[in-house]
C-alpha cells in the first residue's frame, strides 16, 4: 500500500464574476456536492477557488456547478 492511496488532491480553478462572500459562498456549496471534494475555499477578491478532492475531478463537472451558482470557470489557475 503506497501513501498515495490516501494522499488528497487540491487543485485551484481561476472563476469569473465572484464580487463578494455570497458568491464566495454560492460557488463553494456547488463544488462542494460533486463526489469527492472534501473541502473548497472560494475567494473572491482573487477568484480562485481551491479544492480539495479524493481524486482528479473533471472538470467539466466543475463547470457545470459554477455555472449552476451564476459564474464562469476560467480553468485551472
Amino acid at each position: 500500500m503506497t501513501a498515495e492511496t490516501t494522499t488528497e488532491l487540491t487543485t485551484v480553478y481561476q472563476v469569473k464574476g465572484m464580487t463578494c462572500g455570497h458568491c464566495e459562498g454560492a460557488v463553494s456549496s456547488e463544488i462542494s456536492e460533486i463526489a469527492g471534494v472534501s473541502s473548497v475555499k472560494a475567494v473572491a477578491s482573487t477568484g480562485q477557488v481551491t479544492v480539495v478532492s479524493a481524486t482528479a475531478l473533471d472538470e467539466e463537472a466543475v463547470r457545470a456547478a459554477v455555472d449552476e451558482a451564476g459564474y464562469e470557470l476560467v480553468g485551472q489557475a
